[in-house]
């Protein structure tokens, strides 16, 4: 077993994600920008962060805010103070990476001034991470505006999994995309409580209780609990209520779930309704990020979920809610789903005046199939059939989510 666990290791850490070469590129040459990557805990960003590092050839400084003690302005002024005096001694440019940056109080503001005044010489190429979409993109909005570019860190993708581990489709339905948890798969218990303690436990505790106003910290965990045991399903947050203690009001349920989103953990995706003013969080469909998230939680074992034709369907529908949850920047496209009395489409893709209607197929037995429906409604919607006799599971999970979705101009 100890053996086996190596082995993994080995494999994590030679894997080299294709976005630690498109770093490393813009990196290797002036950049006018401040470039940020953000994205979930324990996917990667900081091992990208080292290996460019390691390989981009000018001297480089890494400090991390990730600290139990608050941190405060000064703390990035000396960071970067750090960066000129490397530079001015080498006679070189410098990479200051600053990772979970968003932990500082007042970073966007002091990271602004010390941008606009730059020396030109040494040359300073910045990089932050941080693991909180909301609180990244608040401080780039609000302070950093023109000044930076976006690249996001997602869980690791299907194919990537079978490449650094030898995965099957099966495998990465259950275990997720978590690569720090790979080495424990042999051992379902341990993969279990490293998957809850040392991730689940630490976001929500780190990252959402520690950086927004929760005045209701019990019911954020309950609530995270509740989505990862009903996968894929639309569940109005009345019927929460009922199920979750001092749970409060429906708003607070809602903004419990968006600030689920912005740690990348779950999303309630909304119905949709084009040219029609939507109820907003009224039944939102329940969308974990990561299928590791349902599973660890789960009592079901690996055997047990792939032979329940039911929750293996679960698994399906919510690993493509995940994908492209992790993979269509909310920018440019909107995830929703749609249903109309017993009629439902399982996803509804926006962008601008395109839409697309998903249906998955994961043998699962489930309401009438929404499609025809939904096309009645909206006619120039283009339709997408994920699994049996459709784009094969696999086929549709090894492509870049944003192939699917380009306009046929109808």
């Amino acid at each position: 077993m100890i053996a086996a666990f190596l082995h993994d290791i080995n494999k994590i850490m030679s894997y080299q994600r294709s976005l630690q070469t498109v770093l490393l590129n813009t990196f290797s040459q002036p950049t006018p920008i401040i470039n940020v990557l953000i994205g979930p805990r324990q996917v990667g960003k900081t091992t990208i962060a080292h290996g460019i590092e390691q390989s981009i050839g000018i001297p480089s400084i890494y400090a991390s805010a990730d600290s139990p003690v608050p941190l405060d302005y000064t703390w990035i002024e000396s960071q970067w103070h750090r960066a000129i005096a490397l530079g001015t001694r080498n006679g070189a440019p410098v990479l200051l990476i600053l990772d979970e940056l968003q932990k500082v109080k007042g970073w966007s503001e002091t990271l602004k001034l010390l941008w606009d005044n730059r020396p030109v010489e040494p040359q300073i190429r910045v990089l932050i991470l941080g693991s909180s979409s909301l609180m990244m993109q608040e401080g780039l909005t609000e302070s950093l505006a023109g000044r930076f570019f976006l690249h996001r860190c997602t869980h690791w993708s299907f194919s990537e999994c079978r490449e650094a581990f030898g995965w099957d489709l099966d495998y990465w339905l259950y275990y997720g995309g978590y690569p720090g948890a790979a080495p424990f798969i042999n051992d379902q218990t341990y993969w279990k409580r490293y998957i809850t303690d040392s991730l689940i436990e630490t976001v929500l505790a780190r990252d959402v209780l520690q950086m927004n106003k929760i005045t209701k910290p019990v019911l954020l965990r309950h609530l995270f609990a509740l989505a990862a045991t009903l996968p894929a399903q639309c569940v109005s947050y009345n019927k929460m209520l009922g199920q979750l203690q001092d749970a409060g009001n429906t708003t607070t349920l809602s903004h419990y779930m968006k600030l689920l989103e912005t740690a990348f953990l779950a999303s309630g995706l909304e119905l949709f309704s084009r040219g029609i003013q939507r109820k907003r969080g009224s039944s939102p469909k329940l969308i974990l990020w990561n299928n590791a998230l349902v599973t660890a939680l789960s009592t079901r074992t690996f055997s047990d979920s792939i032979g329940d034709r039911n929750w293996r369907g679960r698994l399906v529908e919510n690993a493509v809610g995940g994908y492209l949850c992790n993979n269509l920047n909310s920018i440019d496209y909107s995830v929703s789903y749609w249903r109309s009395g017993d009629h439902e489409v399982d996803f509804v893709i926006m962008r601008g005046l395109d839409v697309w209607a998903i249906e998955v197929k994961s043998g699962r037995s489930k309401k009438k199939s929404g499609l025809h429906a939904f096309h009645a409604r909206y006619p120039n919607a283009q339709v997408l059939l994920v699994g049996a006799q459709g784009i094969p599971l696999e086929e549709f999970f090894s492509s870049d989510a944003a192939t699917w979705f380009v306009s046929s101009g109808k």
